[in-house]
């Protein structure tokens, strides 16, 4: 497998929404302005069918078809497309599917088992990695997996599937284990640690060596200034970002994809905010409380362009 083409993933990557019409059916459109917008503002790449991609709740076809619609808009802009399923020979045959149609990478998290095992585990990246045409993004959340998998863990599977070119570590407290992960990734080829979660604990992260974030928080913006930040060596210019934007994180990170979709709406980025059935949908207690809060947190700025950061 070739990676050589693929940029160190590394910095912002947003995990993207997957728009849907009143009648819930996929949003191409929208898909396309998403891309185009987060594009321009120095992202590294895109990753779409993720957790805020509500890809359990899509079919097939439907998968196909909104992977050739990112790889289109996204132009040089590397695709990384989730690829995780319950079966080995499945998960492959989404990989296979992805790098058919342009993506450049996967992103692939285990599934839980009747019988869980460390063994278990490795020897689906292990397979994984073996058959897949593309270098694979190693996501940890169990929040959303029920797989919990140690940092050790983490590291073998890093060490012996050559395959493995990032890592998303989302298993809670993350600052702590992206710093033993940092501490302990083969020194012979380099793969970046990212944080996700909504960018909740984002500073602390990056105070413990994340390399950047792979998260679908709605204002990369503020992603990208923590990250160059940290970069410069400014920490308290990137933790004064933090504090600025986190009571948005906070409110943007509760259960459900309502609040997220809704942002992107307000962006002129999404015709509208649905979540598909059976995901609830935004109820107007909660949309006045966003409106209010976007304004506290963006008085008098324009939505719908990049916002400016300010601290």
């Amino acid at each position: 497998m070739n990676t050589s083409a693929l940029p160190r993933l590394a910095g912002v990557i947003p995990i993207l929404a997957t728009p849907f019409h009143e009648d819930e059916s996929p949003d191409h459109e929208s898909l396309t302005r998403v891309i185009q917008f987060f594009g321009g503002m120095g992202i590294t790449a895109v990753t779409l069918l993720g957790v805020l991609g509500e890809s359990n709740r899509l079919t097939d076809a439907e998968r196909s078809a909104l992977i050739a619609t990112a790889v289109k808009a996204a132009g040089r802009l590397p695709v990384i497309a989730g690829c995780s399923h319950t079966g080995t020979a499945a998960t492959i045959a989404l990989a296979e599917e992805a790098a058919r149609l342009g993506a450049s990478a996967i992103m692939v998290a285990p599934s839980k088992q009747p019988t869980p095992s460390d063994d278990s585990v490795f020897s689906y990246y292990a397979w994984v990695g073996e058959k897949s045409p593309l270098p694979i993004v190693l996501q940890d959340h169990p929040a959303s997996t029920e797989v919990h998998m140690s940092a050790a863990l983490v590291l073998k599977i890093a060490r012996e599937v050559p395959s493995i070119v990032c890592v998303k570590a989302e298993a809670v407290p993350s600052p702590g284990k992206i710093a033993v992960l940092k501490a302990g990734l083969p020194a012979d080829r380099e793969i970046p640690v990212l944080g996700g979660l909504g960018a909740l604990y984002g500073f602390f992260d990056l105070e413990r060596g994340s390399d950047g974030f792979n998260t679908g928080f709605a204002f990369p913006e503020v992603l990208l200034a923590m990250v160059e930040k940290t970069r410069a060596g400014d920490l308290d210019a990137a933790y004064a970002v933090y504090r600025r934007y986190l009571p948005l994180m906070v409110f943007e990170q509760q259960p459900g994809l309502a609040v997220r979709k809704e942002i992107l709406r307000r962006r002129g980025l999404i015709q509208n905010g649905r979540v598909r059935a059976p995901g609830g949908n935004i109820d107007a207690g909660t949309t006045a409380q966003l409106a209010s809060l976007l304004e506290r947190t963006f008085p008098g700025q324009d939505l719908t362009r990049p916002v400016c950061i300010e601290y």
